[in-house]
């Protein structure tokens, strides 16, 4: 299990601002299983990769993250997502 904060947006400055979704303006990291289809695949990529105390910018494209569908009503069929995401933890 990884606890991470992020934002994320529609296109590259929202990421920034947090203005499609963040944890950081929540307070509340996200914890999940990596690894396991939990979450968009472009996250099970990156967090991966990632050392406790990074930090990463991700541009995803729709192909591993919500594809035709979009998601939520908030996130259009076909869009490429951008996250700033930190990873805090991970636990066993």
């Amino acid at each position: 299990t990884v606890k991470v904060h992020y934002a994320g947006g529609l296109n590259d400055s929202d990421a920034l601002d947090g203005k499609f979704a963040s944890s950081y303006a929540r307070r509340k990291p996200l914890s999940f299983a990596a690894g396991t289809g939990r979450v968009i695949q472009g996250w099970d990529e990156a967090i991966l990769t990632m050392k406790v105390g990074g930090k990463t910018r991700l541009v995803i494209p729709s192909g591993i993250g919500y594809g035709k569908k979009g998601a939520g009503g908030i996130i259009p069929p076909d869009a490429t997502l951008y996250f700033e995401v930190e990873l805090l933890s991970v636990q066993p």
